[in-house]
């Protein structure tokens, strides 16, 4: 069974030697081209493809965005980006967004390949050097206090630390001395400030965060 691709780029010399290149692959069919985000995003709907070569700088919409709303409509297409940018800028916002892999065009074409059938087959592929870039900035010290943090009132600080510890509103209140309807706001507050959408996310945020 084939791999069914869309390729991505707004370099139209790029799309049309990536896409020769990968027929030459006898489990790989290229099932359509965007030469921009938007157009991905249109194609990803129409085509069903399995996955998307996407370059993350492309016009009208970018890659990292394209990655974001293919990834919420269409939960099963996989994303690998393959380009230029290896800092941690463009490397970090395009996993977030639901990318499987990131590559570097610099890579070895077979790199490529392996990286494809790897997210295929459900395992999340990083190119090496993008590994060794992440992990020394991961080693690098980091400021105490994150600026979305500074944002929380010690209260509201108070009642994330409660969700962290999988608390639940009633369980909250009962154990700051507010009632459950202010935990509500306080929690509302809290998701809006940290910029997450449930309290799984805040939970993560203030996990990694040391909260």
């Amino acid at each position: 069974m084939s791999i069914r691709i869309l390729i991505a780029d707004d370099h139209h010399v790029v799309r049309k030697g990536l896409a020769l290149f990968l027929q030459t692959q006898p489990d790989i069919e290229i099932v359509g081209e965007a030469s921009n985000g938007q157009e991905a995003v249109r194609k990803v709907k129409e085509l069903q493809p399995d996955l998307v070569v996407m370059d993350l700088s492309m016009p009208e919409l970018d890659g990292i965005q394209a990655t974001k709303q293919i990834k919420q409509e269409q939960p099963n297409v996989k994303v690998l980006i393959l380009t230029s940018f290896s800092d941690q800028d463009h490397v970090i916002p395009a996993l977030e967004a639901g990318a499987e892999s990131y590559q570097l065009k610099e890579s070895d074409p077979d790199e490529l390949i392996v990286g494809i059938r790897n997210v295929i087959n459900g395992q999340y592929q990083l190119s090496p050097k993008i590994t060794a870039h992440l992990l020394n900035k991961l080693t690098q010290p980091v400021k105490k206090e994150p600026l979305l943090l500074d944002l929380l009132t010690k209260r509201e600080r108070e009642v994330l630390k409660e969700i962290s510890s999988g608390k639940s509103n009633k369980e909250i209140a009962a154990a700051l001395h507010i009632t459950e309807k202010t935990v509500k706001t306080h929690v509302s507050n809290i998701l809006s400030k940290l910029q997450v959408q449930d309290r799984t996310q805040a939970a993560l945020y203030a996990v990694e965060h040391h909260v």
